[in-house]
This record gives C-alpha cells, structure tokens and sequence, in this order.
C-alpha cells in the first residue's frame, strides 16, 4: 500500500502521482490535501506517516509532496519510524530506498516537474533495499530516536 498526503502547494504533483499509480494499478489511499485549498505540511505529514506506520505492513510506504519537499519531509523525520528523504530524481529516488530503506520519499511541486517526478517514483518502487552494510547504518540512524 502506498500512503499519499500534500500540502496544498504540492496538490497538482500528488494528483499526477495518483494518476500514475492508477495506471500501473498499485494500491494507494490518500490523506489529502484533497482541493488545494491551505494544509499546512506537518499535519499532511503526521496523519499520512501515522497511518503508514499503523498498518504495519512490509513493502508499504509514503509519498508526501510540498512545495519543495523539504518542509513535508522535515516533519515527517519526526515521526519515529520514518525515514524521509526529498527526491529530486530517479537517482535520488534510488539511492533513497537502496542505501538508506527510506519508507517515506518526499517530493517538491515547484521544484520538481511531472514528468521527473514520475520516473522517480517509478525507480523508488522498483528498487529494493540492498541491505549488508547499509542495514547496520540504517539501524543506527533508528537507533537515534530512542
């Protein structure tokens, strides 16, 4: 499952998500912003990163999208149990899930087009987290919120 929320300076770029996911048939619910009209970004980020970590299911993840992607992402990190990056790219994207198992990529409206945000959510989705190495460091970074 994958779990979407904005603000609503990332509306249009989570509805072209929405459309995309649709296309390619994979299972999301969204937690809004469903109009575009003001939501401020850490509470798109705390009720979609919630639910998220409530289902408790392996292979499930979020995608928030703000202005930037940096205000979403910020908030999000602050939820134990995300791990939250801004993607900018495919290769943002893939690095994002390969090294450091993001649960959470966070993508910005205005800085980022359609078209590239696309393929990035695409290249998240298709990679897996390579773990050796890269899963001690994860362990420390989650080791930080106790």
């Amino acid at each position: 499952m994958i779990y979407l929320g904005s603000d609503h300076a990332g509306y249009r770029l989570k509805r072209e998500i929405i459309a995309y996911l649709e296309t390619v048939g994979a299972s999301y619910k969204d937690y809004g912003c469903t109009d575009g009209e003001p939501v401020d970004y850490p509470n798109a980020a705390e009720e979609t990163c919630n639910a998220l970590l409530e289902a408790k299911a392996d292979g499930d993840f979020a995608i928030l999208v703000c202005g930037t992607g940096i205000g979403i992402s910020i908030a999000a990190n602050k939820i134990n149990g995300i791990r939250a990056a801004v993607v900018t790219d495919a290769f943002t994207a893939e690095m994002a899930k390969l090294h450091n198992n993001a649960n959470c990529i966070c993508i910005g409206e205005r800085v980022t087009g359609v078209g590239v945000a696309l393929t990035a959510v695409k290249k998240y989705m298709e990679t897996d987290f390579e773990g050796g190495r890269h899963a001690r460091r994860v362990d420390k970074i989650m080791a930080l919120e106790k």
